[in-house]
């Protein structure tokens, strides 16, 4: 099916020889010459079969003002608009680009010019779109029920299990664990199953801006506040509203910061920097940490009183190190990922051989999810074949791996290997067939109660 291109512009000729130009080159035109009435076709279409292209004048009736026609933009949402205009302006090109075209073309116009910049347009916007439906389908993969965090340990369990407990509740959230494992995919699988999942989830590291920043990023701030305040900023606070505030690495506030913040959860309200009027806010906090903050508040690096009010319930995650079981369903899972960009871009399959996938499991991970995850990256990036092995990990990694693992063998005994091997097998099969327990037990060759009794003794769920 040809795509549909909706062209608004007064000029009745005009629009007659564009749409016979775009229909001889094998796209299906509708035009009109107002902004009322493109808005009318437009929302119609969306009900049948939508444009996929919006060419938009922008001095149109009944005011034929630049700015009317700008405004129009946001109304065709996610379609690309191409915007034309006889004001060879500079500054209302960037105006409109700001606000959601995708180009500017100034009149008069060459044809093949303009089938060129629609044919760049749809092209990237389909990719786009693609990748859009890649998002999606990560996020409703296998692992979904598992609310994003991977894994068959008993503790990634429990922590699942507490998320859904907490999600329903208002209250304070304080992840601690080490860099790496999954704080933020914590926090924000809370804010997804919260009453707050329609609205806005901010996220702010606290150790990435410097402390003179802090202020005004989380507060915003009044044109004139301080040097260079050219307009007034809304904050993240503001931004958070009705939402969730997740405050990552909240050790690493300043004193002065965490005073102001305390207020702020405190009283539920704050003044943006240079302004002496009271915004009222109503947020979610969640706050990550890999330090001790006991420990902190002893050496007067935290405030007690803020410990107290960010704690109100506390999620611990752990280290790879300590749940070694994890490591190749997080393998497998990081590869499906990317086989799925591999995917839309038409190329083969990748999967991993054996010496690499026990490298994985060998290795101690002192950076934990967010290391392996970039490792096996990196090894997928330089791939010459559908195969990761110990070649592209040497490669990466600077390390003769292969005479080490050569050398010392598998450390862990037979029935440890085979018990991790069960546990991979049956986490794959239950996960393949959606929890099914019938399904799965086929898949594997053993009886359903077998499967039964191998889930109750490998803890899986």
């Amino acid at each position: 099916m040809s795509n549909k291109i909706l062209l608004i512009d007064d000029e009745v000729a005009f629009c007659e020889l564009c749409a016979l130009w775009l229909e001889q080159a094998g796209y299906q035109v509708k035009f009109c010459h107002d902004i009322d009435t493109a808005k009318g076709l437009f929302d119609s279409a969306k009900k049948h079969q939508p444009f996929n292209l919006i060419i938009h004048d922008l001095a149109l009736p009944p005011s034929f003002r630049p700015e009317d026609g700008l405004a129009a933009i946001s109304h065709y949402q996610d379609v690309p608009v191409l915007v034309l205009t006889g004001h060879d302006n500079r500054s209302l090109a960037l105006k409109a680009i700001e606000l959601g075209a995708w180009d500017f073309i100034s009149k008069p116009i060459d044809p093949d010019l303009l089938q060129l910049i629609i044919q760049r347009t749809l092209e990237k916007n389909s990719l786009l779109q693609q990748v859009k439906n890649l998002e999606q389908q990560l996020q409703q993969s296998p692992h979904d029920d598992n609310i994003g965090l991977v894994g068959t340990s008993s503790t990634i369990q429990s922590t699942r299990e507490l998320i859904h407990r907490i999600s329903a509740t208002q209250v304070a959230v304080l992840i601690q664990g080490p860099s790496g494992t999954g704080k933020e995919i914590i926090a924000n699988a809370i804010h997804r199953l919260s009453d707050r999942k329609d609205q806005a989830f901010i996220s702010l590291h606290c150790g990435a801006i410097p402390a003179e920043l802090l202020e005004s990023e989380l507060f915003g701030y009044k044109k004139g506040a301080f040097t260079g305040a050219n307009s007034d900023r809304k904050g993240l606070l503001a931004s958070a509203d009705k939402g969730t505030l997740f405050l990552d690495e909240i050790g690493e506030m300043p004193l002065a910061m965490q005073v102001k913040l305390l207020r702020v959860l405190q009283e539920g309200s704050y003044y943006p920097v240079g302004s002496r009027q009271l915004e009222t806010i109503n947020i979610r906090l969640i706050s990550a940490t890999n330090r001790n903050l006991p420990q902190d508040i002893l050496n007067a690096l935290f405030r007690e009183d803020l410990y107290y009010r960010i704690k109100g319930l506390t999620i611990i995650t752990t280290s790879l190190a300590t749940r070694k079981e994890d490591i190749p369903v997080l393998v497998q899972h990081f590869l499906q990922q990317h086989n799925l960009i591999r995917n839309v871009q038409q190329q083969s399959q990748l999967s991993i051989d054996h010496d690499a996938s026990q490298w994985f499991m060998d290795t101690s991970w002192p950076g934990n999810i967010r290391e392996l995850k970039n490792t096996l990256e990196s090894a997928a990036a330089i791939c010459l074949n559908d195969h990761i092995s110990l070649q592209e990990i040497e490669l990466i990694r600077g390390d003769k791996v292969a005479d080490r693992i050569s050398e010392n063998g598998d450390s862990r005994s037979l029935e440890e290997q085979v018990r991790q091997l069960e546990i991979t097998l049956i986490s794959q099969a239950l996960t393949k067939h959606k929890g099914n327990k019938t399904h799965s037990a086929q898949s594997l060759g053993i009886t359903r109660q077998g499967l039964i009794n191998k889930i109750k003794r490998y803890q899986l769920e």
